[in-house]
């Protein structure tokens, strides 16, 4: 999500090189900036909240003539955007820059602050640069065993390059979990960058970190080694994008790029917010307050949301009312204030937003608030004005999405409403300590699962294939599952202009029976439930009419294969968490429909990312 930029030279003023990549790397969106480089063998640091001119203005009065150092576009998730939020962060001789998670930061910070050290910010990435500047003064003897020690204290996702005074001509850098670390490999320096386009106008050769690696970098040579220590064979790659082809990683098109960030996205939205302590688990959703007296009060939940949110809402709502046995609905905002909603100072009112800007779900928003009722907001946008106009806030932590059509942000908002009906089941005694440690282990594993069906691609690719020139689609889905059929629907519709349409799976007889013949393809979803046997005895509907039937199905299902024409099989991850691997075969259905019919996958006719308008 956030940018990092390294440079070890002696040619190039190192404020420059960082500068620039992280220039290239703003389409990845942030809030704040900062550098850190070597002056006369010392760290200086320059920080800034908002955008990368901020920061120039800095350097432009005290410019830093150095040859290496790091650099940081940060987008918040630990605290509010600051500069003592801002990284790089530093303890002692010791900088850090970090994309990613440490999934147990406050075991660490407890440990740290009993030690006496005093954490200057709300970050868990200046908790990294403790423990290796603490590995340091305990005798490490050098920084890469320093940063390697370090590593074995930190639980989650993450990807860092550190700078210390002891060593004043070098890099080293780790990466664990989804966040990207390259090398680039120079004649005389070194570079590096979480993404191809930082550093694509110095060098083309370029080594990928995995997962586990750490990395030494300076003028000369780059080494890469286990945590242990021991060396790792890491070969360069030859790049040669185009500067348009790096910007989405070498996708085909930005949709398709954030299709497959999706894993990376579910877990940054999970981050710190799942508590673990000696096998229990409990929720932190950054501070809002459920105490039981408070979500005990609450007598009804509206979600007001537009588009691919209000089918996240479909879903939210249904998860709310099932765990937390609180009546909950959902409602599109353009039509809530309109139809004199009766809300009440009992109610809660969560307004669903990628962009935070949405004009009909502010104005249901504010409906629902001049009743008294308790706002939340689900958005993607800090400081966004839905953000800002409610009560409380749960970012999702997709990072920008600049496609049109919206996928991660579905998937994460998704994710961001199932913690909030975890915690007020729990907190309203529904839920007991074992079923949440349960389900919270389910949720840990999801971004796994996302990762198997996203391997689907090239099966998904010639079922596109097949079904390319239909000029009508149905979507057929009941329970949770039937607002993954809208979604499904509307992404199919938005990008390849074919006519799509979802039904619960229980109207079928009530209209849509007569459209289906031999041309109509029908997208089932069949995972194993309460009532698959239901679902079942509609997909025989379609067939007896010669209706095409691809199928979503739950793995281990050898008998749908008989009654559906193509089956996709998804793992088995609960009623809720199920519904998500869902949605990830519907979505490249639609991407792949749309690159073959050569439609504007990207910014479809007609749309527009953000609706700031009734």
């Amino acid at each position: 999500m956030c940018g990092i930029v390294g440079y070890v030279g002696r040619d190039r003023r190192a404020v420059e090189v960082l500068i620039d990549g992280l220039r290239r790397l703003e389409y990845r969106g942030y809030d704040s900036a900062g550098i850190a480089v070597f002056e006369n063998g010392g760290l200086t640091t320059r920080r800034a909240v908002g955008k990368l001119a901020a920061l120039e203005d800095l350097l432009k009065d005290d410019p830093l003539p150095g040859t290496v150092g790091i650099g940081h576009t940060r987008w918040a998730t630990h605290g509010k955007p600051s500069v003592r939020n801002a990284h790089p962060h530093r303890a002692g001789g010791v900088a850090v820059v970090h994309n990613g998670i440490i999934e147990n930061y406050r075991a660490i910070r407890q440990e740290l602050e009993a030690e006496g050290r005093e954490i200057e910010s709300e970050t868990d990435t200046e908790l990294v640069a403790h423990l290796v500047e603490r590995e340091l003064r305990r005798g490490a003897p050098d920084l890469s065993i320093a940063v390697r020690r370090a590593a074995k204290h930190m639980i989650g996702s993450y990807a860092i390059a550190v700078v210390s005074e002891a060593e004043p001509e070098r890099i080293v850098a780790a990466k664990q979990g989804g966040s990207p670390i390259i090398l680039g490999v120079g004649e005389g320096e070194s570079f590096l960058g979480s993404d191809i386009p930082a550093l694509l106008p110095y060098t083309r050769q370029m080594i990928f970190l995995q997962d586990g690696d750490f990395a030494v970098i300076d003028r000369a040579s780059v080494a890469v080694s286990d945590i242990e220590g021991a060396p790792q064979r890491r070969d360069p790659k030859l790049i040669n994008w185009d500067p348009v082809s790096a910007e989405k990683g070498g996708y085909d098109r930005f949709m398709q790029k954030e299709i497959y960030e999706q894993p990376r996205a579910i877990t940054d939205t999970i981050g710190t917010r799942v508590i673990w302590h000696e096998g229990s688990a409990d929720l932190d959703l950054d501070g809002i307050d459920f105490a039981p007296e408070k979500a005990k009060a609450i007598d009804r939940v509206h979600l007001v949301a537009c588009g691919t949110a209000y089918y996240a809402s479909l879903l939210g709502a249904a998860m709310i009312e099932q765990l937390a046995k609180v009546p909950a609905l959902a409602d599109v905002a353009s039509e809530y204030r309109y139809r004199r909603p009766i809300v009440g100072d009992k109610a809660l009112v969560i307004a669903v937003s990628q962009s935070g800007e949405t004009a009909d779900t502010l104005a249901a928003l504010q409906e629902a608030k001049g009743q008294g009722a308790r706002s939340l907001s689900v958005c993607n946008v800090r400081e966004a004005t839905i953000a800002r106009a409610c009560d409380d806030v749960l970012y999702t932590h997709a990072g920008p999405e600049i496609g049109v059509a919206s996928t991660k942000a579905f998937t994460t908002q998704v994710v961001a409403l199932y913690l909030v009906a975890l915690k007020l089941g729990h907190a309203r005694g529904v839920i007991g300590a074992e079923e949440l440690r349960r389900r919270l282990a389910d949720l840990q594993r999801l971004r796994r699962n996302v990762e198997q069906v996203l391997q689907l691609d090239d099966a998904v690719r010639k079922i596109a294939h097949k079904y390319k020139d239909a000029r009508d689609f149905l979507y057929l889905g009941r329970g949770v599952m039937y607002p993954i059929a809208l979604e499904g629907a509307l992404k199919l519709k938005e990008i390849s202009y074919i006519h799509a349409e979802a039904y619960a799976a229980g109207e079928m007889k009530h209209g849509p029976i007569a459209l289906i013949d031999e041309n109509m393809p029908v997208v089932v979803i069949a995972e194993k439930s309460a009532v698959y046997d239901k679902v079942i005895s509609n997909l025989e509907v379609v067939r007896a009419r010669d209706g095409q039937v691809i199928a979503i199905a739950t793995e281990g299902d050898t008998e749908i294969a008989e009654k559906a024409n193509d089956v996709l099989y998804i793992p088995d991850l609960g009623e809720y968490l199920t519904a998500l691997l869902a949605v990830v075969p519907l979505q490249l259905l639609a991407y792949h429909v749309a690159m073959l019919k050569g439609t504007d996958v990207d910014q479809p006719r007609n749309l527009a990312k953000s609706v700031t308008v009734e």
